[in-house]
């Protein structure tokens, strides 16, 4: 299991929201030229590069760039410029600039939208992307919430920045399907992210019994022992991003302390 570290772009700023308070044009997400945020924890003038290079230094792989929204590009570009195939590249990714973002040094991109169009899965999308970069390059982003009011039943994949639900649930058949696919799953257990208040632990133990392929999950992380809850949950088999809990985010747990336990692990 390792540690999997995070950039979330908004507005062209580092920073850490709350999943479920981000909004702008639903219609057309892909090309919105705003976005806002609700509920903000953490934002810097510090630059995305900045993190890049840290996560270099600390030997970290697979952590993703995430653009929440128009005008985060040049802060991605400067982030993967300074970690050549060490971070994904995630938001606003289509078919016409996936590899685009490749050439910038991305090592992945991941895609949710572009292939969860009009709330199913469109397979005409996914293979094109599949035939244009390879499954070795492509992350799925299988980020999900329950159903308003529905405390136990399925989670279902959101999209156009966590607003749309799509009729995808997130279960054993989707996951193997899906795995055939791509390289990884990136999930956000978009209820929980940004809240600190405790990971989805059936979720986390859902993607451990059934993903076929590396899969990273992230939300609601709130101390060190999340790492090895989420060991123990997913059987060694899901990894995990912990963003506003961080100290270098504004939380409590040290980022050091993470690094030191990923290597230990590692």
């Amino acid at each position: 299991m390792k540690f999997r570290p995070c950039i979330d772009l908004h507005s062209g700023q580092v920073k850490q929201i709350v999943g479920s308070t981000l909004s702008d044009d639903k219609q057309n997400a892909l090309t919105a030229t705003q976005s806002t945020v609700e509920a903000e924890n953490f934002s810097t003038d510090k630059p995305a590069s900045d993190y890049a290079v840290m996560y270099k230094d600390d030997g970290l792989t697979g952590g993703h760039v995430i653009m929440l929204g128009p005008g985060n590009q040049n802060a991605a570009k400067s982030a993967l410029e300074a970690y050549p195939q060490g971070l994904q590249i995630g938001g606003g990714i289509t078919s016409s600039n996936a590899s685009e973002w490749l050439s910038y040094g991305a090592s992945h991109v991941i895609v949710t939208s572009f292939v969860f169009h009009n709330g199913q899965i469109d397979f005409d999308r996914l293979n094109g992307l599949v035939d244009q970069i390879g499954k070795d390059r492509l992350v799925l982003d299988l980020s999900c919430r329950r159903k308003v009011g529905d405390t136990t039943g399925p989670y279902y994949v959101v999209t156009d920045r966590w607003q749309t639900y799509t009729d995808v649930e997130v279960n054993e058949e989707t996951l193997k399907m899906l795995g055939g696919y791509c390289a990884e799953f990136l999930v956000h257990g978009v209820d929980n992210e940004g809240k600190r208040c405790g990971i989805l632990e059936d979720l986390v133990q859902l993607l451990g019994n059934y993903s076929p392929v590396p899969v990273t999950y992230a939300g609601g992380v709130q101390g060190l022992d999340d790492l090895d809850r989420v060991k123990t949950l997913g059987n060694g088999n899901v990894d995990l991003t912990i963003g506003s809990a961080l100290d270098c985010f504004g939380g409590d747990i040290k980022y050091d302390d993470v690094v030191a336990w990923h290597k230990k692990e590692n």
